[in-house]
């Protein structure tokens, strides 16, 4: 079965790299197209999953690499905005394990200002889900906007959410305040145990998923770095080891988690509704799909998630590597 059109909606973020420079007292950027949504928007489209992704995109120079990226990936981009404001731009410094610390220059960038009368003409007839989350669901004066948006769509279309907390730009009052009507809105909420923490502090998984269920999120999957990920269900609970990987960095896995996730309920014709036909069986599946394609997004530089072609080669090659195995606790692909 093909699937069908997953429509992804909110921001594309320059991440720009630190670099030793040649030149004492300089520091070089390499800048790489980035932002939860549009990392997911990529992923899916790669994988083979019709994906649609909404965005307001600057004509900056940041702008147009975005667009250069997505279209490359087979994104279609027939329903984006071409927005006078300046793109968001992340620089993002590495630890030892790979994972990214930001710092955002994000005042008043293209991805915050969205309008009704800009997505009002949105036509989502095709489209079995919408995913969105990250930044542009919580920064004003666009979020709002989102909201409403999601609200409109929930009838035709299974609805699915990434908080992707950002602290440093977002307090994390702004989330837990908007959270329980997210829940309201989606059918699928997927978040890794950082977000977790930030959210809940304190909170055993179990006991959150449990929460967010009884806020209305039918599906729940915290994805926990080595740890693999924990599905919930209505309730019901599996958890899924990791996938192990030589890792370059962590940047865009969880978006790639969450893009094979998708991609495999919906070529299973399990999207475009309240996931009434969904199984423990199939979330199961799906999870060890996400994954390994987290895991593939891992083994590379950047937010560059894998193509379908690749997994069908490393299948091949390597038919141990469709299961997955623990990761060990140096390596975190999935956040």
């Amino acid at each position: 079965m093909s699937p069908r059109q997953i429509t992804v909606l909110g921001e594309c973020v320059a991440d720009a790299f630190t670099e030793p420079a040649s030149v004492p007292y300089e520091l070089a950027l390499r800048v790489l197209p980035g932002g939860g949504p549009a990392n997911t928007a990529v992923a899916l489209a790669r994988l083979g999953t019709p994906a649609r992704f909404l965005a307001r995109l600057s004509g900056d120079v940041f702008g147009r690499l975005f667009r250069a990226h997505l279209e490359a990936s087979g994104v279609d981009l027939s329903y984006a905005v071409a927005a006078a404001e300046p793109s968001t731009l992340a620089v993002a410094e590495l630890d030892a394990e790979g994972q990214a610390a930001f710092s955002f220059h994000a005042q008043a960038t293209a991805d915050w200002q969205w309008t009704s009368a800009e997505l009002a003409g949105v036509d989502l007839a095709d489209t079995a889900c919408v995913h969105t989350g990250s930044l542009a669901l919580v920064k004003e004066p666009g979020a709002a906007v989102l909201e409403d948006f999601l609200a409109a769509a929930a009838p035709r279309a299974t609805i699915s959410i990434d908080p992707n907390v950002r602290p440093l730009l977002v307090h994390p009052e702004v989330y837990r305040a908007r959270l329980a009507h997210w829940c309201a809105l989606a059918d699928v909420l997927r978040l890794s145990e950082d977000d977790l923490e930030l959210l809940l502090p304190g909170t055993p998984p179990e006991q959150a998923c449990d929460i967010w269920h009884a806020a209305g999120a039918r599906l729940v999957v915290i994805t926990r770095g080595a740890d693999g990920a924990l599905a919930s269900l209505d309730g019901e609970r599996v958890q899924v080891p990791a996938v192990s990987t030589s890792v370059a960095d962590t940047v865009g896995a969880g978006d790639s988690f969450t893009a094979g996730l998708l991609h495999h309920l919906g070529a299973r014709g399990l999207l475009g509704g309240r996931l009434t036909e969904l199984r423990l069986d199939d979330v199961e599946e799906a999870c060890r799909f996400g994954t390994r394609v987290a895991a593939l997004t891992c083994s590379v530089a950047g937010p560059n998630p894998p193509w379908q072609s690749q997994l069908a080669q490393l299948a091949t090659a390597d038919p141990a590597w469709r299961a997955s195995a623990p990761l060990s606790r140096t390596s975190r692909p999935n956040r």
